[in-house]
């Protein structure tokens, strides 16, 4: 399990999340299987866990054996469908989700998340999708490159590299991450190379598995399945998911923008637990360096208002 991927956050995640030993639990991204298992620890013989991955290999991998635990293979965005599908129409106690990209997704060459390696430009988590980061950069135009790379990189320059991009391909189809490489060398800035090159990695990873739409609709679907009290515990690791989380604890909504009923009171159905988000230890960055930009936030469902 700690081979496949290393959870984040681990104690401080399921602590916060776990506060009935007999309850329902839900873990949105099961990943190698590192939170489930801790929170099936934390559970009690009746208590019940549900975990979500849209990776096969992710399923594939499990090596829990506990009938406490359903394993469903799909997007968390269908929190709410699924919930109500296991026959929990009363709600559950609480959901945690990393919205990192496994350890396993990163270290496997074929799977094209990393500039790491020479492998096809893949970058699908559910590898059956039918648009790889490869269909991105060679069939949409340059302007919505360009957006991409502003909206879900903050790429300094998006205009230059996604002009570079639809230049290259003109020459020749960019089908590997040596030839995206290629494609956009002569604009990388030779002191923060990598840096620049991750930022360009997760905008098109984000725009092939529709991440922030997933995002939006689990959150919206996790506050819907929650019961009074139940906990929502989310671990970012971009400025972008985590100003989302933040916003839909606040508000109720991704956007931010506070919508309020009758009586002047925002139509937001979780409170947060905690102001600021828990950062990992600096023992913990030292032995998985891909925590350091890791938050935790806490919310806990309200009380319906009369």
């Amino acid at each position: 399990m700690s081979e496949y991927h290393t959870p984040v956050l681990l104690h401080e995640s399921v602590d916060a999340l776990v506060t009935d030993r007999a309850g329902v639990y839900v873990d949105a991204t099961f990943g190698g299987g590192g939170h489930s298992a801790a929170i099936l620890s934390a559970l009690a013989g009746n208590g019940r866990l549900i975990s979500f991955d849209r990776d096969e290999d992710a399923i594939n991998n499990s090596s829990i054996g506990d009938s406490r635990l359903t394993l469903v293979r799909n997007n968390f965005r269908f929190i709410r469908n699924f919930v109500i599908y296991e026959g929990f129409t009363d709600g559950i106690d609480g959901v945690l989700a990393d919205l990192g990209v496994s350890s396993h997704q990163f270290d496997t060459a074929e799977r094209g998340f990393s500039f790491r390696f020479d492998a096809p430009l893949d970058m699908r988590m559910n590898r059956e999708a039918e648009i790889s980061a490869a269909d991105i950069v060679n069939g949409r135009s340059e302007e919505d490159i360009e957006k991409i790379l502003r909206l879900y990189g903050e790429v300094e320059g998006s205009r230059k590299i996604a002009g570079l991009i639809c230049g290259y391909r003109a020459k020749k189809e960019i089908k590997t991450t040596g030839d995206l490489y290629e494609a956009v060398s002569q604009a990388l800035p030779k002191q923060s190379e990598h840096k620049f090159l991750a930022k360009i990695y997760q905008a098109l990873r984000i725009e092939v598995n529709q991440e922030m739409k997933s995002l939006e609709k689990f959150l919206e679907g996790a506050a819907a399945v929650l019961k009074p009290g139940g906990r929502l515990v989310v671990i970012t690791y971009h400025s972008l998911e985590d100003r989302m989380v933040k916003n839909f604890i606040r508000t109720g909504n991704v956007s931010g923008e506070q919508e309020k009923d009758l009586y002047g009171r925002v139509n937001a159905p979780l409170r947060a637990v905690n102001r600021k988000p828990i950062l990992p230890a600096e023992e913990e960055i030292a032995s998985n360096t891909r925590a350091r930009s890791a938050k935790l936030r806490i919310a806990e469902k309200k009380e319906e208002e009369i």
